[in-house]
């Protein structure tokens, strides 16, 4: 097994961060190559249950060195707080064991405010942002003002570089939405406060990946959100401001000549969807309640209960070519067993046409989700481990998904433990 990509087919929450954590035992390195704090990965091991925001999800195995790369929205303030909360549940972090890419920009405290201030001026055309200055964030990268991790071994050239960048943004905040100006002492006590904090971990990050990448050590790329909310290739504009692609998992990470040998898609059983936008086959009332409750389906990072729908095969299917993915991960299937029939969104009907392939972004407001039935198994199969284990009606629903996307089903997750989890030869 070599270096592996770990990502989202749909719309995020799929339950990456599990799966990153059973993985990492075969993996030296762990790298997360884009987002922010703005989506959680959830992980549940023998230290516990943690919501996981920016910290890569390989942080609980001995040994093994997680990494947040240049393409990393870097909230220091919000890292901080997460490091804490995992140390004071025992978990050891060192620049041992967490480096942060010299080259990863910050995110500043204008943007979580800018975040809130574009949503509220939107109100009821809203992208559904968690507020955590993503947007923000990345649309001043691309304007190349943003300020890399590495300048903080620069004080005299990052004061200036900050004091050039106040004096532009407060004329953002004070005349495009008139809210408050930033002064350069509360922007430097922050720095003080936060920032240098995370200086220790700093480094060359694509130096220490390319030696060693050489000396043979595998990696293990984990990506944030799912296909769906990709930038350029998701339900645009409701998706984050980052791409989610397995393609950009080695210039994200810092090492763009990296090889990528294996890419992980995580699908679950069924569809989940946090924040706005479409959603084909959105159930709603009753149906949905239940499905909410059986799943425990609220949003690591916001708590908001998550939209929730029968398993899109259309959308899937999208997602495992833009992936590339070479593996399926599904999770949550044991969520389905309360079910006497499982609904399946088999195609879409849009403009009164059948189609199984996914439409261009605006096309999906009309659309219509064409549902299909696949027999349940009314028993409980959170103690499966192997693929026998299964009632027959479980194995074939499993099967009907692989055969539908075209993608071998590797993992089978009948529980949010690392354990409970079958692996298909």
């Amino acid at each position: 097994m070599g270096n592996c990509v770990i990502v989202g087919i749909n719309w995020g929450d799929e339950g990456k961060g599990r799966m990153v954590d059973l993985l990492t035992e075969d993996y030296d390195i762990v790298v997360r190559y884009q987002g922010g704090g703005n989506a959680g990965h959830t992980v549940i091991n023998e230290k516990g249950k943690f919501a996981l925001h920016l910290l890569p999800s390989g942080i609980f195995r001995e040994g093994v060195v997680n990494i947040l790369g240049n393409g990393v929205a870097l909230d220091p303030e919000n890292l901080l707080c997460e490091i804490a909360d995992v140390e004071s549940k025992g978990v050891r972090i060192t620049p041992e064991n967490l480096k942060i890419s010299d080259r990863a920009s910050l995110l500043l405290p204008w943007h979580r405010r800018l975040d809130g201030l574009e949503e509220a001026r939107l109100a009821d055309k809203k992208y559904g942002s968690t507020k955590q200055g993503i947007a923000p964030f990345y649309s001043d990268k691309y304007q190349k003002k943003t300020v890399l991790a590495g300048e903080l071994f620069y004080p005299e050239k990052l004061r200036s570089h900050l004091t050039d960048l106040l004096e532009w943004k407060n004329l953002t905040l004070t005349r495009v939405y008139g809210d408050e100006a930033v002064t350069g002492e509360e922007l430097m006590s922050w720095v003080g406060r936060f920032a240098e904090k995370i200086k220790p971990f700093v480094c060359d990050t694509t130096d220490y990946l390319e030696k060693a990448s050489a000396s043979g050590k595998k990696i293990l790329f984990e990506a944030q959100l799912g296909t769906l909310r990709d930038i350029d290739f998701g339900i645009y504009p409701y998706t984050t401001s980052s791409n989610t692609l397995a393609a950009y998992a080695p210039i994200g990470a810092g090492i763009p000549f990296a090889k990528i040998d294996e890419v992980i898609g995580v699908v679950k059983a069924y569809s989940t969807c946090v924040g706005e936008g479409p959603f084909v086959g959105e159930m709603t009332g009753a149906e949905a309640d239940a499905l909410t409750e059986a799943g425990a389906e609220y949003g690591a990072k916001t708590g908001r209960p998550r939209r929730v729908a029968p398993i899109d095969l259309v959308a899937t299917r999208y997602g495992v070519k833009m992936q590339g993915a070479t593996a399926i991960a599904l999770t949550k299937l044991d969520v389905l067993s309360y079910m006497d029939e499982i609904p399946v969104c088999i195609r879409y009907r849009v403009k009164g046409k059948e189609t199984g392939s996914f439409p261009f972004p605006d096309a999906l407001d009309g659309a219509e989700a064409v549902i299909g039935y696949a027999e349940g198994w009314k028993c409980d199969i959170s103690g499966a481990r192997k693929w026998t284990d299964l009632p027959a009606a479980a194995r074939s629903y499993v099967e009907m998904i692989e055969n539908a996307i075209g993608c071998p089903i590797k993992y089978v997750s009948v529980g949010p433990e690392r354990d409970s989890i079958i692996i298909r030869d």
